[in-house]
């Protein structure tokens, strides 16, 4: 069977097919030769459905598409060019801006397979270009690649809490406690926040290192005539193309570490300001949909905070119909900005790719989780 699933993925067969076919076609073989009990594929549609009917899932799509977006919108290339151009006239300059764009892009997608490709694309040739060692540059990139897997919102550590916090509560009933604790997803992000920022740092300091022992593994970049005003020009360049992921990336996070919000609700504002961003970064000039949208995302909680919005109450004062009516022109405003952002990126095929790869990359997830149950 592995080595099947094996030949499928390497003709080219997409991986969530491939490992969904294999199983079912070695499950009718074992059935045939009576090695194998074909009523267990009866639990099939329940497992499937208790997926489906998973709220803490939902956050599984929408933070791959919120990583996708940014990636295919070019946010992560203006990163690596701006901290680069800014760090590379250091000796190991290169590799350390890798490192620290490699921690940035995996708190955005929270996947290791685009962050690779998308290092390896926009920073291999480059460090190759200035005569890094072939060995090093590789082994960065896929260092940094891999911080997906811990930095949260990792797609794995979501997967983690809904497999762990059933376990937890189970063991507990077993143990004869009948009012379980829970571990939440929230409670595994902040548990491995330190730990991805501290191999971070590991990594940094690995290349500190090896550009004073080894100097000639990474070479820096040739200095411009002059620096100071280079430096001055590229200042506002970093600020322009890191300060918005990073808002972005400190907000999803902050408001599921703190409480305000689930994952999956957190996943949710994730996916609007990533196609906001991405609407706004292809057309800076024409961006004030898009800023109107972003003051209506922000004043939506506030007007949950000092308004009652229920509508299913018998009576509702007028102060809660005021405070409805801003909610609704709040959604009406998001809707605007997100359409505006939908059609910019569909005339640049990027929704048309982004879509695709987040419906490629979840359906995958959901296969791998389903076979695991």
């Amino acid at each position: 069977m592995f080595l099947v699933t094996c030949g499928f993925l390497m003709a080219g067969f997409p991986v969530a097919f491939t490992l969904a076919g294999s199983a079912l076609l070695f499950a009718g073989i074992g059935a045939l030769l009576g090695v194998f009990d074909f009523s267990f594929v009866e639990f099939l549609p329940h497992r499937i459905f208790g997926v489906m009917t998973n709220e803490v899932l939902l956050a599984v799509p929408l933070f791959v598409y919120m990583g996708v977006m940014l990636e295919r919108s070019k946010v992560a290339e203006d990163l690596l060019e701006s901290v680069g151009k800014l760090f590379g006239t250091l000796h190991g300059g290169l590799g350390i801006s890798v490192s620290f764009v490699g921690a940035l892009l995996a708190a955005s997608t929270g996947i290791v397979g685009a962050t690779v490709v998308t290092m390896g694309l926009l920073s291999l040739p480059t460090m190759l270009k200035r005569g890094y060692d072939p060995s090093l540059a590789c082994g960065t990139i896929c260092a940094a690649g891999t911080l997906g897997q811990i930095i949260p919102p990792s797609i794995v550590l979501v997967l983690l809490g809904d497999v762990i916090s059933t376990s937890y509560q189970q063991a507990q009933l077993d143990m004869g406690i009948f009012s379980p604790e829970t571990v939440s997803v929230g409670d595994l992000f902040a548990g491995a926040l330190m730990p991805g920022l501290l191999l971070v740092g590991l990594y940094m300091a690995y290349q500190v290192g090896m550009a004073i022992y080894r100097p000639h593994t990474s070479p820096p970049m040739p200095a411009q005539s002059n620096p100071l005003q280079q430096r001055l020009r590229l200042y506002p360049i970093i600020f322009r193309s890191l300060l918005p992921p990073v808002i972005l990336i400190l907000t999803v996070l902050g408001s599921i570490l703190t409480g305000i919000a689930t994952p999956t609700e957190a996943a949710a504002v994730g996916a609007i300001g990533a196609t906001l961003l991405a609407g706004w970064r292809l057309d800076t000039r024409r961006a004030w949909p898009i800023y109107i949208a972003l003051l209506a995302l922000l004043t939506l909680p506030l007007l949950t905070h000092t308004f009652d919005l229920r509508l299913s109450r018998p009576e509702i004062p007028l102060t809660s119909w005021f405070g409805i009516a801003l909610a609704g022109l709040a959604c009406l405003a998001i809707i605007w900005g997100l359409g505006v952002c939908f059609v910019r990126t569909h005339k640049r095929d990027i929704l048309g790719e982004v879509s695709r790869n987040t419906m490629e990359i979840t359906t995958m997830v959901f296969i791998i989780l389903i076979g695991a149950a």
